[in-house]
């Protein structure tokens, strides 16, 4: 497999978006509806349940900020490395800004669409 450096998509841009302004919508129609993520020690099924368990990750008290270092496409396979800035809502908790690497893994029969997610991000710490 040949790995081609180039400008993240606009899929990824849009889905990094909705989980920074916690609105979590359009931004996440990028994966397949019975998609599947593995993010850190969650095992997620579906895209709605993707949605949901990010929103309820979100909501235990920060905003985010994704930051793209380097996209990697690979055809069926893409690569983003990161560094997401964790802002707590209490004031008095220290900003964390963890790297992250995800591998979205596109589906077959609709190659616009991701199949399969995993990534890690961390360690944080608040």
């Amino acid at each position: 497999m040949t790995m081609t450096r180039k400008e993240a998509p606009q899929w990824l841009l849009d889905f990094w978006k909705e989980i920074d302004n916690k609105t979590f919508g359009k931004g996440f129609d990028c994966f397949a509806e019975d998609a599947t993520c593995h993010l850190g020690i969650a095992a997620w099924k579906g895209r709605e349940a993707i949605r949901e368990n990010l929103r309820a990750f979100i909501d235990t008290g920060f905003t985010a900020h994704h930051d793209v270092l380097e996209y990697w496409d690979g055809g069926s396979l893409k690569i983003f490395r990161g560094i997401v800035t964790m802002t707590p809502d209490d004031p008095a908790k220290p900003v964390v800004k963890p790297v992250m690497t995800h591998f979205f893994y596109m589906d077959e029969a609709n190659p616009e669409q991701v199949r399969s997610w995993i990534g890690s991000v961390g360690p944080i710490a608040f």
